[in-house]
């Protein structure tokens, strides 16, 4: 009986259109109505009638594209949704995410009254508990966010708890997060809500209907075929939750979307002899891993366990999801933090312990975006337990990318393109989603890293690196030194520092800087996407010219940084191109980029049988040689002169080094330090790095990680795309106007735009910023996301950040806006505005003054002058 209390969708006040074409069968399975049939054709077909799929109908009826088909196997709402705990919560830590559920909120508030369906929603607000000072800061930091954002929050005492919610235990509180226009909806309500406003727009809904398969030609989408027949169509959306998994791999080209489902429990309780009022605050109490809300006058509790259970590991599907197995020993810890913040409630009868399926994906990032091997073939699933929080914001930004070609925001934290097939493997995804869904509660502190799935991808070099103090962290699924733990350092104090202030490994990260500024260190930076393209003549060329903003036309053996922009200008890569002959480009890109840029090329490049592009990532090992005694070690293990006069800075050159031949050495580092990049063909890299090694201990060689190339990156004010660059960051923006020729003699993708932005301006600049009353020690580090104030105003967020060794001071990077005191409008960003401002950055709620300077002025560190010799003021461009 309580299921249809809890969720069973109304009926009355929806579009009979529909409801009639999908009520054709009884309970008994006699025919009531004819069904309405299918439709021949149709621009867009929606596989999936939960909240993400009638978002994403709502949505694209808004945005004009009425011939859309949407198809549920069972009933509307009938899967995940139906049991949604109806949580609206805009307090998430992830900026896109954050703005997706303010969306959701506001769509919600107004759906009853566009549509008469009631949806439940009421205003209750939501109060987060911290149990520590640690989760304390977690949540002020959030709350940063909130209120920048426009959304009302604050940092409330233990008592304060008390006085909005009555019955909570507040003795081992010490302090929580307010934020009073969070809400309650009956979830499978807000999506028929959402169905019924599709269909009086011209959406088609059909019940009951299964898709078996989608129907690609050439590489695109032509139809869909059901067990009701064939619909030929231009795009298709998954939107099928837990099942999104199987109906990717149904299809004639395979779409890998990694998703895994586990166990989720709440249980329900009868009212209380006071019944809690309508608008109690929803209490989330992440340390106890529960979270508590009314419900008909008494309790709906939940929460994520350690030990999660996964489900439908072999790909077992069901038409509509049904209570699933109680299990109360495996609840009990759950039931126990709950009678610990509300003791109160002992004596309340619990009406039914609910164990439903929730999706979870590899990063607790849901998925969105379109398939990288299929055009037209869109996804919207994973939504790690906050679909109704995500929902409407994520329909919104998938209907505006299917109908303008792009969201109306950097979605990239969500592209589907994020994950390679690695991601895919069935145990990868089984024993992932085991951890991901305790982290949903777990205080995740700056720099933690996935434990489960690792060692998946790796360097040859791995077990030699390992033997000699890596740590590790992963990135696509490849394993990365963070930095090495020199011999008699406690190991395990080490690695199980978690903190927000200065961490342990603050000088292990200090020494390696210093030897890449003052002798030589080798880093393995073998993760890096590698590319060629080629051609039988001058296609390649004229191809990457088109795609590209810099001028590629250079001599062999040149190195070009470039950006591989979109028509607004924005990065969609950002990468060093070396031509190695005139018909053979050589590319290399980040890390996370090998789908994404893969995509993005094959999409672009013309198709033509005289030109090719080979993804060679894992033909060669990448190796960092930074200082100023690289040139040194080279010279001797290659006997032949490596100076800049004989080796000029962006050169390219393929060399022997020790015994190994066809060694691609570059003169770049991607730090702005001297040295080298080594590209070595796979079987040669334990040989050539233990030639380095032997060769370079006169010169005091040693190893170093990805964070002292962090240090040194951000202190010489280098961007890193997927950090500081975006498909809505302009080369106007960051000060790179000088790799963009934009009268290179050809049009290129973005030129358009970048012209506009240099006769017109720019609304966001990069900015550098200098950290002057922060003190190492003892504040709060600034990490990435915190909030920027000029002159008392907010004006944007930083993006990276990292503790300068040189500088003796945090360096923080971000974006300047500029609005309009009194209308908000957005004007130009001058170089007067960002240098007559007086600028503060927000570390969880304590503000630090800094210094803002532009880019570039890398002559501060031409002659090494230490913090105490430099006048910041002072600073020049180059």
């Amino acid at each position: 009986m309580f299921l249809r209390l809890l969720a069973d969708v109304r009926w009355r006040g929806a579009d009979p259109k529909w409801r009639s074409a999908a009520r054709c069968r009884s309970a008994s399975g006699t025919a009531e109505t004819q069904p309405v049939p299918l439709p021949a054709e149709a621009r867009v077909v929606i596989c999936g009638g939960g909240i993400t799929g009638t978002s994403v109908a709502y949505h694209l009826a808004k945005l004009g594209w009425k011939d859309v088909v949407l198809l549920e196997q069972g009933r509307l709402a009938a899967g995940t949704t139906r049991f949604c705990a109806g949580i609206v919560s805009t307090a998430r830590p992830v900026s896109i995410e954050l703005k997706m559920a303010d969306y959701s909120n506001k769509l919600y508030q107004q759906l009853e009254q566009e549509t008469g369906v009631q949806t439940g929603y009421v205003k209750t607000g939501s109060v987060s508990l911290a149990q520590t000072q640690d989760r304390l800061i977690s949540l002020k930091r959030i709350a940063s966010s909130l209120n920048v954002s426009g959304i009302p929050c604050e940092i409330i005492s233990p008592k304060q708890v008390a006085q909005l919610h009555p019955l909570i235990n507040i003795h081992d509180l010490v302090g929580a997060m307010y934020v009073p226009e969070d809400a309650l909806v009956l979830s499978a309500n807000v999506s028929l809500a959402l169905a019924t406003a599709a269909s009086r727009n011209g959406v088609q809904i059909h019940e009951r209907t299964s898709v078996s398969h989608v129907s690609v030609q050439k590489g695109r989408v032509t139809g869909v075929e059901t067990d009701r027949g064939h619909i030929k169509c231009q795009y298709f959306v998954n939107c099928a939750g837990q099942w999104a998994y199987e109906l990717g791999h149904s299809g004639e080209e395979p779409v890998n979307i990694p998703l895994h489902a586990c166990e989720h429990f709440y249980l329900l309780t009868h009212p209380l002899k006071e019944p809690l009022a309508n608008n109690v605050p929803t209490v989330v109490d992440p340390d106890g891993r529960i979270y508590i809300r009314n419900w008909q006058g008494g309790i709906l509790s939940g929460g994520f366990e350690k030990n999660p259970k996964p489900l439908f590991t072999e790909g077992r599907n069901q038409l509509e999801i049904h209570n699933l197995q109680e299990d109360w020993d495996h609840f009990e810890p759950l039931l126990s933090s709950l009678l610990r913040r509300m003791p109160n409630l002992e004596a309340l009868q619990i009406m039914q312990l609910v164990n439903c399926p929730e999706s979870f994906t590899p990063d607790m990032r849901c998925i969105m975006g379109e398939s990288p091997t299929v055009r037209g073939y869109f996804v919207l699933a994973g939504m790690n337990s906050a679909g109704i929080s995500y929902g409407g914001g994520a329909g919104k930004y998938l209907a505006e990318w299917m109908v303008n070609g792009y969201p109306s925001e950097n979605v990239w934290p969500l592209d589907l393109k994020r994950f390679g097939t690695l991601q895919s493997s069935r145990t990868f995804l089984r024993h992932r989603v085991m951890e991901v869904m305790p982290l949903i509660c777990d205080l995740k502190v700056p720099r933690w890293d996935f434990q489960t799935g690792r060692q998946l991808r790796t360097s040859p070099l791995y077990d030699r690196l390992d033997a000699q103090g890596a740590r590790w962290m992963e990135k696509h699924g490849f394993e990365r030194v963070k930095y090495f733990v020199p011999p008699g350092k406690d190991l395990l104090d080490l690695d199980q520092s978690k903190t927000f202030y200065k961490p342990d490994w603050f000088d292990i990260v200090g020494s390696e800087v210093k030897c890449c500024k003052e002798a030589v260190c080798v880093i393995d930076m073998s993760s890096f996407t590698k590319f060629e393209i080629s051609s039988t003549g001058d296609q390649a060329l004229q191809s990457l010219q088109y795609l590209f903003s810099n001028d590629l036309d250079v001599p062999v053996g040149h190195v070009v940084h470039t950006g591989m922009l979109n028509e607004n200008g924005g990065y969609e890569n950002d990468c060093s191109i070396a031509r190695l002959s005139k018909r053979s480009f050589f590319m290399i890109s980040p890390t996370d980029q090998q789908v994404h840029c893969w995509a993005w090329l094959k999409n672009h490049l013309p198709e033509d049988s005289n030109l090719t592009i080979e993804d060679v990532t894992w033909k060669y090992t990448a190796l960092n040689l930074i200082g100023p005694r690289a040139v040194d070690v080279l010279s001797e293990l290659s006997y032949a002169p490596m100076t800049p006069e004989h080796f000029p800075s962006f050169f390219c050159k393929e060399m022997s080094v020790g015994y190994a031949n066809g060694i691609r050495v570059m003169s770049i580092t991607h730090t702005g330090e001297p040295g080298f990049m080594l590209y070595i063909p796979i079987e040669y890299a334990l040989h050539v790095y233990n030639e380095v090694m032997n060769m370079g201990q006169k010169y005091g060689i040693r190893n170093a990680g990805y964070y002292a190339l962090r240090s040194l990156r951000i202190e010489k004010f280098f961007a890193f795309w997927g950090q500081d660059l975006d498909a809505f960051t302009t080369p106007m923006e960051c000060g790179r106007e000088f790799q963009v020729k934009l009268e290179k003699g050809m049009e290129f993708v973005g030129q358009e735009a970048l012209l506009e932005q240099k006769q017109n301006g720019v609304y966001k600049r990069f900015t550098m910023f200098i950290l002057e009353d922060h003190d190492t020690d003892m504040d709060l580090w600034p990490w990435w996301g915190e909030p920027i104030f000029r002159n008392g105003r907010y004006v944007g967020k930083t993006t990276s950040s990292a503790y300068s060794y040189t500088l003796e001071r945090h360096v923080c990077l971000g974006f300047v806006q500029h609005f309009d005191e009194k209308t908000g409008e957005e004007l130009v960003v001058t170089t007067d505005f960002i240098n007559q401002g007086e600028y503060e950055i927000d570390i969880a709620g304590q503000r630090f003054q800094a210094k803002a300077k532009l880019y570039p002025f890398s002559s501060l560190f031409a002659q090494r002058r230490r913090k105490d010799e430099v006048e910041l003021s002072g600073y020049q461009r180059e």
